[in-house]
C-alpha cells in the first residue's frame, strides 16, 4: 500500500509556481499493478519518482513499507565515468550482493542489455536508450515489491521490446509495477488500476480502462 496525505509538489518558474500535485490525499492498494497517464508536462514522471521515494513533495507525506526499484526508464543514478560493467558491480555492492551474485548479475545484465563492447565503455558516451537497457536489465536482477518503469518498454528495436515485455511479465508474477507509458495496449496488458495526473490532481481508478477513458476525454477537450 502507498499512502499520500495532503501532498503538494511544485516547481518555481518565471511565471510562478508550476504545480504537479496540489494537496492530494490518496491510497494506492497493495498487490496492484498501476499505470500512470497524463499529458506531456502533467507530472507523470515526477509522481513516479515520488511514489518510489526518489523525489519528495514540497509538503505532505508519502508513506509505504514496500521496496521500490529505481526508475527503469531513467539512469540518473549511474556514474558517467564508470563503464556499464563497473556500474552493475557498484550497484550490486550497495545492495549487499556477494561476489558470486555480482558475477551472475554482470553476465545477466550484459546479455540482456545487448550492449556488446559498449558494456565496457563509460556510460557518459551511451545514448539514452542504451542507459535504459542497462537500467532495465539491472532492475530485473533484484527483487523489489514494485518495479518503477518510465517508458522503458518503448526502448530499442521491436525484438528488444518483445524481450523486455516478456521479461517484465515474468517478473511481475512476484512483484508489482508502477508504469508510465503512452501506449494504451501496454497499459491494458500489464496494469490493473490507473492514475491520471491532470491539473495538479491525481485521479485513481480501480480499473485501468476507466483511467484510459478519462485520459482520452482530457485529450479531446484540449484539441
Amino acid at each position: 500500500m502507498i499512502e499520500l496525505k495532503n501532498v503538494t509538489k511544485f516547481y518555481k518558474t518565471g511565471a510562478g509556481k508550476q504545480y504537479v500535485l496540489n494537496n492530494v490525499t490518496q491510497t494506492i492498494p497493495s498487490h496492484t499493478n498501476v499505470g500512470i497517464l497524463g499529458r506531456n508536462g502533467a507530472g507523470k514522471s515526477t509522481l513516479l519518482r515520488m511514489l518510489g521515494g526518489i523525489d519528495f513533495p514540497n509538503s505532505g507525506i508519502i508513506h509505504s513499507k514496500n521496496s521500490f526499484s529505481w526508475p527503469m526508464g531513467l539512469a540518473g543514478g549511474f556514474q558517467g565515468s564508470m563503464t556499464g560493467r563497473q556500474n552493475v558491480k557498484f550497484v550490486c555492492r550497495i545492495y549487499g550482493k556477494s561476489d558470486h551474485e555480482i558475477n551472475e548479475a554482470i553476465e545477466a545484465v550484459k546479455e540482456f542489455s545487448e550492449l556488446g563492447s559498449y558494456f565496457d565503455m563509460p556510460i557518459k558516451i551511451y545514448s539514452s536508450g542504451m542507459k535504459s537497457r542497462l537500467s532495465f536489465g539491472l532492475s530485473l536482477f533484484f527483487d523489489f515489491d514494485y518495479l518503477i518503469i518510465d517508458e522503458t518498454l518503448s526502448v530499442g528495436d521491436k525484438n528488444f521490446q518483445v524481450k523486455s515485455k516478456a521479461a517484465l511479465r515474468k517478473k511481475i508474477q512476484n512483484c508489482n509495477v508502477l508504469l508510465v507509458s503512452h501506449s494504451m495496449p501496454v497499459l491494458q496488458e500489464l496494469c490493473d488500476a490507473g492514475i491520471v495526473v491532470n491539473d495538479a490532481k491525481m485521479h485513481y481508478f480501480d480499473d485501468i480502462k476507466d483511467a484510459i477513458a478519462m485520459y482520452d476525454d482530457i485529450n479531446k477537450q484540449r484539441k
